[in-house]
C-alpha cells in the first residue's frame, strides 16, 4: 500500500520537511566550500581538459565489466 501525505501526522510531515531542507543546506554548504578552493577549481579544469583530449576511460575499462 502506498503512503499518502494525508496519512502522516503533522510531526511526521514536519520531520520529513526538516530533513529535506537540512540535507539540501548541507549539500549547498559543501558546494560553496568546494568552489572556494583554488585546488578544487584547478582539478575541475584539469578534468575537463582530460575529457576534451580523450584522456579518460569508460566505466567498463576501469572495472573490467
Amino acid at each position: 500500500m502506498e503512503a499518502k501525505v494525508k496519512d502522516l501526522t503533522i510531526e511526521e510531515l514536519q520531520s520529513l520537511i526538516s530533513d529535506a531542507v537540512r540535507i539540501a543546506m548541507e549539500d549547498h554548504s559543501e558546494d560553496i566550500l568546494a568552489l572556494s578552493s583554488d585546488q578544487y577549481l584547478k582539478s575541475i579544469k584539469e578534468a575537463r581538459n582530460d575529457y576534451k583530449e580523450g584522456k579518460v576511460k569508460c566505466f567498463e575499462e576501469v572495472f573490467d565489466v
